[in-house]
């Protein structure tokens, strides 16, 4: 399957990174030359010997001049997450202790990987934005919805599939991260912003995250607890940044294709169309979201492509399906 192919193993600063010889083994008996290149950090987990033995060969201490089909980032920690980038073709895997793949499953993400590279997107950077945002009252308390994150990781996985590098900001979702992207963990719209500004430049950015319009102001440092009296806290609220927004009327570095979604429950045309004008976006995803529908954390969707051209009512169907669809008219829209 990976006869002939070179993978630089890029082995992370997180637990995971144990399992790399395991992985090792798999990438090799599907044909492929492995090389190993362990950060610092992932040397408390494993040994250069065990990385050695099972690749069969020493392992190099940099990515520099090492020339190489792919990239996989295995048992990415904050070490990799910074370096992982810099690198041409990759394939990000897992995150800081969690989310690892199969292992038995390495071969056909490196097969997916490679084939993606001559895809409509390849050489594309693509931000996405998924999931919901905590916005904390108090150290146990949070503010959040139901986002489950799942129409924005099918999205990113529908990106990754048609070529392109993906940048994937996400809140605390319901559902995994994507493999084959550049992965960015972020609890409040604070963080989220900071993300997605860090991420930029971008050729397209898909802000599918349902970030929580307002947070509490002061947030309290110690568990607000009842005292017995009756007596409700008070808590002052205010707006949270609009990352949509400013993205989309950015003078300087604006993405080519700026796309938003609106979740609605009324009148959801004339509200996600006034939406598209004041946030200055070129798309935006409409749906309904009222509790009657099932999509919002449900396995299903049914959008409105709103665009300067009009409005494009799509059947209902899977998110997984809505995603190729959108990632196809990304595609089409960027060529």
């Amino acid at each position: 399957m990976l006869t002939g192919k070179r993978i630089l193993l890029m082995i992370g600063d997180a637990p995971g990174a144990s399992a790399a010889p395991e992985a090792i083994r798999h990438l090799r008996a599907a044909g492929a030359e492995v090389i190993p290149f362990p950060l610092p950090g992932a040397l408390v987990y494993v040994t250069p010997a065990a990385l050695a033995e099972r690749a069969a060969r020493a392992v190099v201490e940099g990515p520099q001049g090492v020339d190489a089909d792919l990239t996989l980032g295995f048992a990415v920690g904050p070490a990799l997450a910074d370096l992982a980038p810099e690198r041409g073709p990759r394939l990000i895997v897992g995150a800081p202790g969690s989310d690892l793949p199969e292992l038995a499953d390495l071969a056909e993400l490196c097969i997916a990987a490679l084939a993606a590279d001559e895809g409509p997107l390849a050489g594309r950077h693509v931000l996405v934005t998924s999931g919901p945002t905590h916005e904390p009252i108090d150290p146990v308390r949070y503010i959040a919805n139901r986002s489950s994150g799942a129409q924005g990781t099918a999205i990113a996985r529908a990106l990754v599939a048609q070529g392109a590098q993906v940048t994937f900001v996400t809140g605390p979702a319901a559902v995994p991260p994507p493999t084959g992207v550049r992965l960015v963990r972020v609890e409040t719209a604070i963080q989220m912003r900071d993300a997605v500004e860090a991420a930029l430049p971008a050729d397209a950015a898909v802000f599918a995250a349902a970030v929580a319009d307002w947070r509490v102001a002061q947030a309290a440092t110690s568990k607000m607890k009842k005292d017995g009296s009756g007596r409700l806290p008070q808590l002052s609220f205010t707006e949270n940044p609009d990352i949509l927004a400013a993205v989309a009327q950015r003078s300087v570095g604006r993405p080519r294709l700026v796309i938003g979604f609106a979740a609605e429950t009324d009148d959801v045309l004339a509200h996600a169309t006034a939406k598209r004008l004041r946030k200055g976006c070129d798309w935006i995803v409409a749906n309904d979201v009222s509790p009657g529908t099932g999509i919002m954390g449900g396995r299903e969707n049914a959008v409105t492509l709103i665009t300067a051209a009009g409005a494009e009512t799509w059947p209902r169907m899977g998110k997984d399906q809505v995603a190729e669809r959108l990632a196809t008219r990304i595609a089409e829209a960027l060529r």
